[in-house]
């Protein structure tokens, strides 16, 4: 069995990508109380932390 670690690490990468446009493009935007607008964008930035370190995995491992 093959080891396919770069396979879910872009996998995982495809997920929070997805993620994050939906918070972006539609839970930030349907939000209805500045609270939840700060809520959304916290969640943003920790997708966008997670993207940038699933990036360089991936990177180090090709």
């Amino acid at each position: 069995m093959q080891n396919n670690n770069v396979y879910n690490l872009m996998n995982q990468m495809t997920q929070e990508s997805k993620s994050l446009w939906r918070i972006k493009n539609i839970y930030h935007t349907e939000a209805e109380s500045e609270e939840l607008k700060a809520f959304w964008m916290k969640q943003a930035e920790q997708k966008e932390q997670a993207i940038t370190e699933l990036k360089e995995l991936i990177k180090s491992s090709i």
